[in-house]
């Protein structure tokens, strides 16, 4: 099993819209992304570690598939449609990152 996290920034005067992100942007990702998707996580950011810092990141996602080529089998064909949607939530550049998990 592999985790695809797509993570959002923390900035100064950025825009993330959690709500929409929750209601709208999610569900359609999982729609599209079908079967393959196996389960998926919303993180919401609301602190860093040290006493009134900020978070890291405003929002992140993780999207769990068998394996790489699942996940991009699934991922391809819907892509454009996908990418398109992120400015109706943000104007933060998400950051992916695909990890191994390790028990």
């Amino acid at each position: 099993m592999i985790k695809v996290s797509v993570l959002y920034p923390h900035g100064e005067n950025k825009r993330f819209d959690m709500t929409y992100y929750a209601s709208k942007h999610i569900p359609m990702v999982r729609d599209k992304l079908g079967a393959a998707l196996k389960k998926t996580e919303i993180d919401e950011g609301m602190a860093g570690g040290a006493p009134g810092a900020p978070p890291p990141f405003v929002g992140a996602a993780h999207l769990y598939f068998d394996s790489v080529e699942s996940f991009q089998a699934a991922f391809h064909p819907h892509a454009k449609e996908i990418m398109a949607d992120v400015p109706n939530y943000t104007d933060i550049t998400p950051m992916m990152q695909i990890s191994a998990l390790r028990s």
